[in-house]
């Protein structure tokens, strides 16, 4: 098949007109494995909390594009050498960064295919898309894997302050509502150069990089660890582990064709083959739902029920605390609802589980984010920073959660 090469440009609700730089991006993202990111949530079931959480990882894909296409230009403009090759390295691997991500984005990597990361399965359709364009991926794959000889290439694709989080972040607060998550990309930007081969932010940025970090912190607590949102993934990875268990055991379930095809395998990133991509490349948000409608009339107990609590947003109840929960205090409720339902034990922990979430706005220990001082030395900015205590930031905070069917269940 032929492929097009006409340019375009893409009105973005968060950055207005972004240009596409070129006719390979352009073909890239007309493909149907990135086309294929307009049907995969960004924010996994975040909208059951905040009902204008609709965007998706198509979005963000072109949102890194121009945020990386910006960098490029900033830092061009303060003297770093940047071939037009190594430009469209970068703009090939952060477009496709997120593209092996499955339906409501990590739900998959828990249940159905397990033990292989998104990560992976978006190696997987780069290296397929290297075949497909003869080898005009190479370079953004070496990008991509940080196997090339300018570290600060992958930093601006995967870092701590990345073109992927700068984004991510922006967008979602945008969507959500959030306003606390709102960031200055274009001030951040601005403020990037290059020493010694890494990445850094020029020492006037500082309150750009700590606004940056606080943002990030109060988006995970406010937006992506949400308790609401956090029952809802985890029932989700429940209910998808449930229909795999039920065809293990010879029951045919109601689904699509991809569903069904990893409904019946144990996928890992050993057996995840040329075959298991091409159909993971059909697998999207649709594919569950239209599964959790057909379930939600299923006569096993558990597949209907929590069909129908994701279907109908009839949630169980999540308690947080500072300490775990007592094992005592999980079986008390497993019984009670064993003893209303006439369930076994097994069926029962489908609805009473626990777990823990952990927030770590910045870490001092990996690729940290380095600021370039006026004298021409780089250092954290967590030493750095005088206007707020990033080194407290940098504490991993745990919560620990149990989650239970409320009263009238």
């Amino acid at each position: 098949m032929k492929h097009p090469t006409k340019l375009t440009i893409v009105n973005d609700p968060i950055y207005g007109f972004i240009t596409i730089p070129g006719p390979l991006i352009y073909n890239l993202i007309e493909h149907r494995y990135s086309q294929r990111l307009r049907r995969i949530s960004q924010m996994g079931m975040s909208y059951l909390v905040y009902p204008g959480a609709h965007h998706t990882r198509f979005h963000h894909a072109l949102g890194a594009l121009h945020l990386m296409g910006r960098a490029v230009s900033v830092l061009r403009k303060k003297g770093v050498s940047i071939s037009t090759e190594e430009e469209e390295a970068l703009n090939i691997a952060i477009l496709l960064h997120d593209i092996g991500h499955g339906p409501f984005s990590h739900a998959m990597e828990h249940s159905i295919v397990e033990g292989v990361s998104h990560e992976q399965i978006s190696l997987f359709f780069m290296e397929a898309l290297n075949k497909e364009y003869d080898g005009q991926l190479s370079l953004a794959i070496k990008l991509f894997k940080n196997q090339y000889h300018r570290n600060f290439f992958h930093q601006l694709i995967s870092s701590q302050l990345d073109m992927d989080r700068m984004d991510y972040l922006k967008r979602d607060s945008f969507y959500t509502g959030v306003a606390e998550g709102a960031i200055s990309s274009d001030r951040l930007i601005a403020m990037l150069n290059v020493k010694d081969d890494t990445l850094v932010v020029e020492e006037k940025g500082i309150y750009s990089v700590e606004k940056f970090i606080v943002a990030r912190r109060l988006m995970y607590w406010q937006v992506y660890l949400h308790k609401t949102g956090l029952v809802a993934e985890q029932l989700l990875v429940k209910l998808l582990s449930r229909a795999k268990e039920l065809t293990r055991n010879g029951e045919i379930l109601p689904g699509s064709g991809p569903l069904v095809y990893f409904l019946n395998r144990d996928i890992d990133s050993d057996s995840f083959n040329e075959e298991t991509l091409e159909i993971f490349s059909s697998l999207d948000d649709h594919d569950i739902i239209s599964a959790m409608k057909q379930w939600m009339v299923h006569s096993d107990f558990v597949l209907k029920n929590i069909s129908k609590m994701l279907i109908d947003r009839q949630l169980l109840k999540i308690k947080l605390q500072n300490e775990p929960f007592s094992e005592e205090k999980m079986q008390k409720k497993i019984e009670k609802l064993q003893k209303k339902y006439d369930i076994s034990t097994h069926e029962a922990t489908y609805f009473v589980f626990r777990g823990h979430i952990s927030n770590q706005a910045y870490s001092m220990e990996k690729d940290t984010i380095n600021l370039l001082t006026t004298q021409g030395k780089i250092v954290d900015v967590a030493t750095a920073s005088d206007q707020l205590n990033l080194k407290a930031l940098a504490e991993e905070v745990t919560k620990y959660y149990m989650c239970y069917p409320k009263s009238d269940y």
